[in-house]
């Protein structure tokens, strides 16, 4: 199985769903005059909402005021939890229903070319979102519902995100070569960059939420609990473990890992924050519209590629769906595996050798040590939220359904071709967001989209 890099995440877009908008990194070109009227958030007993109508038409598909109102409060949410609030609803409503159109857009065409989602592969999708936030299903539907969400609703979100994924991946994805031409010059850009600008950061956070009504003396008391939590972290307690127990982030299930990103596409906040600290280092506690954040520098390089990295060595059991394995009967029966393994009736590396369609099976499903970029991102992601020892429930990926263990991690020192790999994939990032805003901005100028006034 060759798990090669690609941009898009299966587990990040469901996430992305509960919590927000996923950015197209596009912007806006609708006209400020459309009739994105009462941009408040969506209550049941909002007349507005009763009265819901038609913002604008994609291909002669309507997008409807409300679509854009619940979306923008999810993106207002999140950028505030971000700590880059946003007090421009008018922007951020253009914002969404630019993105919603795009969308559409890309649904319909994803419709018209065949593609499909079933069932089985939702379900999977909706219990990797529970398990990033650390709930099961029944409890995440009813958070939901507590929020004013539809758990139909959201499922229809989830399949509408995976047809968009399945769509890049072969519209997209699956046309990108990278040479080693393309390899070596990047390396040499990179070796001779001494712009700051080009500065890369990994950061580490656990979030302190502070409620939107909260009084003085329960603000103290959560800035308290950070400063205990920032303490612990500078006496060098596992960051892992404090984001896991003591985050109110929806990434705690990652360790509280926001991910290797360029300096400016992080909140100044935490540029500020973190910018005298080397790596390792602790930031002092941090105040957003969200509530108190703990910054943890985990990586930090001039672009480029890093000398060392966390590996990590799992094993997996691969079985292909197709007319004779559907992926809910692929799903149950990895499932049953799971149980067998946990309940000490089986052993993994025999069932992988008995049951596994990957090359890895005759070792028992032993993928090795792998760095990061190395697997596809859907499974690379649940990977990462496994402690050692700990199986994931089944992971439908675009080779099939897996079972996947994480046994052990690992800090090590990259050989020259590991860096050329990871290198690699860089390069394959890259030419994958341009391919992708062309891509998008050549679907967005063939629809036809006519913008509706708001009724007076």
């Amino acid at each position: 199985m060759s798990h090669r890099i690609s941009r898009m995440t299966l587990l990040g877009l469901a996430a992305l769903t509960v919590f927000t908008v996923s950015a197209q990194g596009l912007r806006p070109t609708s006209p400020s005059g459309t009739g994105l009227a009462g941009m408040g958030a969506p209550r049941a007993a909002d007349p507005q909402r009763q009265a819901d109508f038609i913002v604008a038409v994609v291909n002669s598909e309507p997008i409807t005021n409300n679509e854009v109102r619940t979306r923008v409060v999810r993106a207002m949410q999140q950028m505030a939890q971000q700590g880059n609030p946003s007090t421009d609803t008018g922007a951020v409503a253009r914002q969404v229903l630019e993105r919603l159109i795009i969308e559409k857009a890309q649904l319909q065409l994803a419709r018209e070319s065949g593609i499909k989602v079933d069932d089985a592969t939702v379900d999977g999708a909706e219990l990797n979102v529970a398990r990033q936030n650390q709930m099961d299903v029944p409890e995440l539907r009813k958070r939901m519902a507590q929020d004013g969400m539809v758990p139909a609703q959201f499922r229809e979100d989830l399949r509408n995100q995976l047809l968009i994924t399945r769509l890049r991946d072969r519209e997209i994805d699956a046309r990108q070569r990278i040479s080693d031409s393309d390899v070596d010059q990047y390396l040499r850009d990179q070796q001779a960059n001494t712009d700051m600008s080009a500065l890369e950061i990994n950061l580490g956070m656990v979030l302190v939420a502070v409620p939107e009504n909260a009084t003085p003396a329960q603000v103290a008391t959560l800035q308290a609990k950070a400063e205990s939590v920032r303490a612990k972290a500078a006496a060098g307690a596992d960051f892992a473990v404090l984001a896991r127990e003591q985050s109110d982030a929806p990434d705690r299930s990652n360790r509280g890992t926001l991910g290797l990103r360029s300096a400016d596409r992080y909140p100044e906040l935490f540029i500020d924050g973190t910018r005298g600290l080397e790596v390792g280092g602790v930031s002092a506690v941090l105040r957003s519209g969200a509530g108190f954040h703990v910054l943890k520098v985990l990586d930090k390089r001039q672009g480029g590629v890093a000398s060392t990295v966390q590996q990590q060595h799992a094993r997996h059991i691969l079985l292909r769906t197709g007319p004779r394995l559907t992926e809910a009967a692929a799903v149950e029966r990895l499932a049953d595996f799971k149980r067998r393994i946990q309940n000490k009736q089986a052993d993994f590396a025999q069932l992988a050798k008995e049951n596994s369609v990957d090359g890895s099976a005759s070792q028992g499903g032993d993928l090795g040590w792998s760095s990061p970029g190395q697997f596809v991102p859907e499974f690379e992601e649940v990977l990462n939220g496994l402690e050692p020892g700990q199986i994931a429930d089944p992971l439908v990926s675009r080779f099939g359904v897996h079972l996947v263990q994480l046994l052990e991690r690992r800090e090590a020192t990259l050989t020259e071709r590991e860096r050329r790999e990871i290198a690699r994939g860089i390069v394959r990032e890259k030419k994958l967001d341009e391919a992708y805003a062309r891509w998008i901005q050549d679907l967005r100028s063939r629809a036809y989209v006519e913008f509706r006034e708001a009724p007076q």
